[in-house]
């Protein structure tokens, strides 16, 4: 469009910008001419102006500019005269307060309409997410105007439809600089870089904000050296150019150049000065950051935040505290970015105490808490949090989901977990791959492998982490095979990293496929360019060790291209225990406690080891040793849910409400156990007593007890879940496969090394664990 009496053309947000500036009536008097050059007709002399229908659209427009629009509705209705900006005014008025409803009915009630309804209210289905009533209202207008085009190319551009971005432009039959500079933004927008480049390259005659778009591209590519010699080529410079370049090097790292430009820099703003404090941030560099912080001629909320956030980065709680308490302003980021240091920290009753101090929350603010209260392990919390935030109104966003994902996951809440799914759905949101490996995970975790499968199918985007979580649940619960055929799967469509062959490794060694764990372990190297990490020779130790090939385990730890560590040594000590290999399992133990001499589970390892082969004088050694270095034994938990509730139960548990039930109902199972053939295995009782006694001891172990509760108060047919903090003993494991087969139930127990899915008398780990 051309500004009539001025030659030149304007581009939309200038025309908006002149508007507003001008008097109504010649306002109005644009309008008709945008109008009249659509419809094709002649220019025309501009019409009298009606002095009362200007007053009156101005106080109508004084009311939508206030938010009043029920007011400006009330004079709309009561004007004696209305004309084509009346409507236009009440249109774009509702539009700009959030009043899309009445927008829309106000415009099909419209006598008639020009470009100006016309774009207005397309723009308005835009912003409202309504892109096919914006296509179908584009579609059908009697005569469109390069801002009808441009708007349409921008809303593409904005919601990632390149290709209808690329139609709409194509279409075009002229184009002006707003147009050239969507289709470029909607390129690098969304990833068609190349595109982007061979446009640019077309055109010579680009304005500033495009080659400003073109060196952001390049830098956020991390094409710094492309970037670089477009910077140079600059016809002209202004204060983006110079900050995107500043931000380009000091985001890679390279803070010298990023210093040297900033110091060459001839028109500076505080972002400038921003860049530089973010930079040093991100690189380490703090002193340097409060340097320049201090330096600074003026400060923005953003660069009080980037200050505090950088303190937070580098653990310094006490100086980002300092620094929030002497900000003039703060915004809602300001305390999230409090709220995130002090829950990473571990000091999360004083990042509550910054959470409830907040006179405003947003998304962020509760998934941060929420967050918080997963990492520090305090998940009953985490999940009242977010059960508070959906009743507060607040929209849950994928990070507050995958929180909630992952303490379900934790503490393995499956009903919980699925209520939490459901909302998720019902939130509207698709299974990207950020929260739906969390879903994933919570699945596996949560002993649900059909509900895992049907979240994987779902997940619409698989990355690395997706195929990773697969195979290593499917390990987990000794689906070897099934682990690796989603492994051969995932070769076709991506590389594997070092956590992917973990997950192969390990299920090799719980399952028992001893050939192909060392096949993949010795050609990890060739195949995949990967070598191998402590964690794959820990994962080949305990596959060489179950499979009773002790000395080549030794062996292995013997060639190790660096020291071992504990966990490997814990590795060799659990296999002795399995083979009775009592002087390999004693050396193991020695290197054990030397380097984590408060390592509990090694302790009563060994005292298994000892106990098995009647080495009571031993396992008082042993005691005494823990008692000397105040070494407390991690106490056996086991825990069902059942009706949104978690049942928590100890060995010889007297607590529960229902215990006399469920202790009888525990010596009605001993018998039937019995008679079908199962004996306690008294040999795995650290004390020396009697036989009697042992079996005593024996019975009322806390997995036991949650499964006979699981078996005596769920509903047939349903799987029993249960969870124990330790490693399920030999004995419980034989009773519960005795349980599963006299009372034809599924039953799914996961320790704290794995998950056993007990069903028609037999286990699937072919006790092999």
């Amino acid at each position: 469009m051309r500004l009539h009496g001025c030659g030149f053309p304007l581009s939309r947000p200038i025309f908006h910008s002149a508007a507003a500036r001008l008097p109504l009536t010649q306002l109005r008097y644009l309008s008709r001419l945008t109008s009249k050059k659509i419809k094709g007709r002649r220019k025309a002399s501009p019409p009298l102006l009606d002095a009362d229908v200007v007053r009156w659209n101005k106080t109508i427009t004084d009311c939508m500019h206030r938010g009043r629009c029920d007011a400006a509705g009330r004079l709309f209705l009561r004007m004696p005269r209305r004309n084509i900006v009346s409507w236009n005014t009440m249109l774009s008025g509702y539009l700009s307060n959030g009043q899309y409803p009445a927008a829309l009915r106000l415009f099909d009630a419209m006598p008639d309409r020009d470009a100006v309804s016309w774009n207005t209210m397309i723009n308005g289905h835009v912003l409202n997410g309504n892109l096919s009533a914006a296509r179908g209202m584009f579609e059908e207008m009697p005569m469109r105007d390069i801002i009808s085009w441009n708007t349409m190319i921008s809303a593409y551009a904005h919601s990632g439809q390149v290709e209808l971005a690329q139609e709409i432009f194509d279409r075009a039959p002229a184009k002006d600089s707003i147009s050239y500079n969507g289709i470029l933004a909607a390129y690098i927008r969304n990833g068609r870089f190349e595109a982007a480049q061979k446009l640019f390259d077309s055109n010579p005659c680009w304005e500033l904000v495009s080659w400003n778009a073109m060196l952001a591209g390049y830098v956020q590519r991390k094409r710094l050296a492309d970037a670089r010699r477009l910077f140079n080529r600059l016809p002209e410079k202004d204060v983006v150019s110079w900050n995107t370049m500043v931000s380009g090097y000091a985001q890679n790292g390279d803070m010298v150049e990023a210093r040297r430009l900033f110091e060459g820099s001839p028109c500076k703003d505080v972002f400038t000065w921003t860049a530089m404090v973010s930079g040093y941030a991100q690189n380490g560099m703090i002193d340097d950051a409060r340097k320049v912080f201090d330096r600074m001629p003026q400060r923005n909320i953003v660069s009080w935040n980037a200050m505090i956030a950088a303190y937070v980065q580098n653990k310094d709680i006490q100086d980002a505290k300092d620094l929030f308490n002497a900000m003039p302003l703060r915004n809602i980021s300001s305390w999230n970015t409090m709220v995130t240091g002090y829950a990473q920290a571990g000091m999360i009753e004083e990042a509550r105490k910054i959470f409830d101090e907040m006179s405003d929350r947003d998304s962020i603010s509760w998934s941060a808490m929420i967050a918080g209260y997963t990492q520090s392990g305090c998940s009953e919390e985490a999940l009242h949090l977010f059960i508070e935030m959906g009743r507060s109104g607040e929209r849950m966003n994928r990070s507050s989901f995958t929180c909630a994902f992952s303490t379900c996951a934790d503490i393995a809440v499956m009903e919980c977990g699925m209520q939490v799914h459901g909302r998720l759905v019902k939130a509207g949101y698709g299974l990207g791959s950020f929260v739906g490996n969390s879903l994933l995970s919570m699945y596996f975790k949560c002993g649900d492998i059909d509900g895992a499968d049907k979240a994987f199918l779902e997940i619409s985007h698989k990355d690395v982490v997706t195929w990773n979580t697969v195979i290593a649940g499917n390990a987990r619960h000794g689906f070897g095979n099934k682990a690796l055929e989603a492994f051969d799967l995932m070769r076709t469509k991506m590389k594997p990293d070092n956590v992917t062959l973990v997950g192969v490794l390990s299920a090799c060694s719980h399952s028992g496929l001893i050939n192909k764990g060392i096949d993949f372990f010795y050609s990890m190297h060739q195949d995949f360019g990967i070598e191998p990490r402590a964690e794959h020779y820990t994962c080949m130790i305990d596959l060489l060790g179950r499979a009773g090939r002790l000395s080549e385990a030794q062996s292995l730890i013997k060639d190790l291209p660096f020291e071992p560590d504990a966990t490997m040594w814990g590795a060799l000590l659990g296999a002795s225990r399995i083979h009775r290999h009592t002087d390999l399992g004693k050396k193991a133990a020695e290197k054990i406690f030397e380097m984590e001499p408060g390592n509990a589970g090694m302790y009563v390892l060994l005292s298994n080891l000892h106990a098995s082969s009647g080495g009571w004088a031993e396992v008082s050694k042993l005691r005494a040793m823990m008692r000397d270095r105040g070494v407390r034994k991690v106490p056996g938990f086991s825990w069902i849910e059942m009706e949104n509730r978690v049942h928590t139960f100890s060995a010889g548990d007297t607590s529960h409400p229902e215990k006399e039930g469920i202790y009888a109902f525990l010596e009605e199972l001993e018998t039937k156990m019995k008679k079908a053939g199962y004996v306690s295995a008294t040999n795995l009782v650290l004390h020396d007593v009697e036989e009697e006694e042992k079996e005593q001891m024996l019975k009322f172990h806390s997995e036991k007890i949650a499964v006979a509760y699981g078996v005596l108060r769920m509903a047939p047919g349903r799987p029993v879940r249960v969870i124990k903090n330790l490693r399920v003993c030999e004995d419980c494991h034989n009773a519960i496969k005795c349980i599963s087969l006299i009372e034809n139930r599924l039953i799914i127990l996961r320790d704290s090394n794995r998950f056993h899915h007990f069903s028609g008398g037999s286990c699937s780990c072919r006790d092999y664990w």
